[in-house]
């Protein structure tokens, strides 16, 4: 028996098993004079449900594009890896891609969209198609033109959700529409996509809404990533204390990103890392909300909740 042998093949097997499935070290990208993303860098492991957090025009979007080969700027990045750009006709075998404005052509019945897919993509299941729509309130016999914003966003996820990929990646895919419509959507993503093997990048201004839904995030501010961790390295990480208003210019002292209300007589500070004893005994210590920490680290003035 050659144990040399299958030891380098079952160390190969479980080096490939840890490679993420996405790599990007040193990304910039640039209009002109403007940089996009600035020194970007960070991985996707297999089994994640990643969100993409930033203002307009932090870099979301233009990230995105790349991943997927729309655009190239300097640095490395490498998804399933492959090169975005060089090997994009392969690489869309096993990605997913759902832009800002989901567009479905008007005439088509949705039974036509389901065979059209079956004949553009090798990886579709029509099977597996029919089934998802039957999730929705759609039919196989309705037009796209007679579909509401929330049905069309619906058909749009169920097709690529069809296809047998592995990475899917989520460009404000619930942009405009309302609170039930924006619920089912994330129902079907989780239940019917997400199976620990594949991974979700999801780019969304809804954070509280899709909080409870992620493993990790990534968050842009003017191109340049200023967090990227896993939530539960984030609870570890970041410490928000509620304290009495009394006691307020004593924890401010303490200097915390950031300080703001938590409702009728109620104060808080979000810190990086754990204050002093001192400044913990003034309050109580409770879960930091990702909304505060987008507002801490991505904060505008006219945004600024720091003044009392």
């Amino acid at each position: 028996m050659n144990t040399t042998a299958n030891s380098t093949t079952s160390q190969a097997a479980s080096s490939a098993e840890a490679e993420p499935l996405v790599r990007a070290k040193s990304i910039c990208v640039s209009y002109g004079a403007k940089r996009a993303l600035d020194d970007v860098s960070f991985t996707i492991p297999k089994g994640r449900i990643v969100g993409l957090l930033g203002h307009n025009g932090a870099g979301k979007t233009t990230l995105m594009k790349a991943m997927v080969g729309l655009l190239q700027g300097a640095g490395e990045l490498t998804v399933l890896g492959r090169h975005p750009v060089r090997e994009r006709v392969a690489l869309l075998e096993q990605v997913c891609y759902i832009p800002d404005v989901a567009i479905l052509p008007r005439w088509a019945r949705v039974s036509e969209l389901v065979t059209l897919m079956s004949g553009l993509h090798p990886r579709f299941s029509a099977e597996r198609a029919r089934a998802l729509l039957k999730r929705t309130s759609v039919g196989l016999g309705d037009k796209v033109k007679t579909l509401s914003k929330g049905m069309v966003v619906q058909v749009h996820l169920a097709l690529t959700a069809a296809i047998d990929a592995r990475l899917m990646i989520l460009d404000e895919p619930t942009l405009g529409l309302d609170v039930l419509s924006r619920k089912a959507f994330y129902e079907m993503l989780i239940d019917e996509w997400c199976d620990g093997e594949r991974s979700v990048l999801v780019s969304t201004h809804q954070v509280e809404e899709v909080e409870t839904l992620l493993s990790d995030v990534l968050m842009l501010n003017e191109g340049k990533l200023v967090l990227s961790t896993s939530l539960v390295d984030l609870e570890e990480r970041f410490v928000a204390l509620a304290h009495a208003p009394a006691v307020a210019e004593q924890v401010a002292a303490a200097h915390p990103l950031l300080r703001y209300r938590t409702g009728p007589g109620g104060s808080a500070a979000l810190f990086d890392g754990a204050p002093p004893d001192a400044v913990m005994s003034l309050g109580q210590r409770v879960r930091p909300s990702l909304v505060d920490l987008f507002v801490a680290l991505t904060r505008r003035p006219e945004l600024d909740r720091t003044q009392f």
